[in-house]
């Protein structure tokens, strides 16, 4: 129940969001969604015990996601990515860094402030490995498509 109203608070954060950069209709439902999966996906990964993971876990969930909903609304996966990887900002992280910074807690905002870039880290990877994976097979299988024999008729 927990990691269902969790996921419903995120998909309504993402709407809202969505709202906000003038992201409409059905592409708006399908983006946020995608924040929805991406933050069960980060909950369900909660046994593991390592948060880095979890981000990580759940960066390709949402990529994957991303690229999918791309090929399905015919719209750049970037939209897509955008609006669902907003649960997953570290911004409480970057929000205690500084606020240790500003205090004089360097031990402090060292520790919270690497864990906060090896956060992003992992999101960042998570997506990179799903574009590039994605970009190599399309670029593969275009390949293989203008290598095949043609026939002058153009029946096989």
């Amino acid at each position: 129940m927990k990691i269902l109203l969790a996921s419903f608070f995120s998909f309504v954060a993402c709407i809202a969001y969505c709202l906000c950069v003038n992201m409409r209709g059905w592409k708006m439902v399908w983006a946020s969604l995608g924040g929805a999966i991406g933050w069960s996906v980060y909950l369900l990964f909660g046994f593991v015990n390592h948060d880095i993971f979890q981000y990580f876990m759940a960066s390709l969930a949402i990529s994957v996601y991303s690229e999918i909903m791309a090929r399905v609304n015919k719209s750049p996966a970037t939209g897509f990515l955008l609006i669902s990887m907003l649960p997953m900002v570290p911004g409480g992280g970057i929000y205690h860094a500084m606020e240790y910074a500003v205090s004089g807690n360097t031990g402090r905002f060292v520790s919270v402030g690497l864990h906060t870039f090896a956060i992003a880290g992992a999101l960042a990877l998570g997506v990179l490995l799903v574009s590039s994976t994605v970009r190599l097979t399309v670029t593969i299988h275009r390949q293989k498509r203008a290598d095949a024999p043609k026939c002058s008729s153009g029946r096989f």
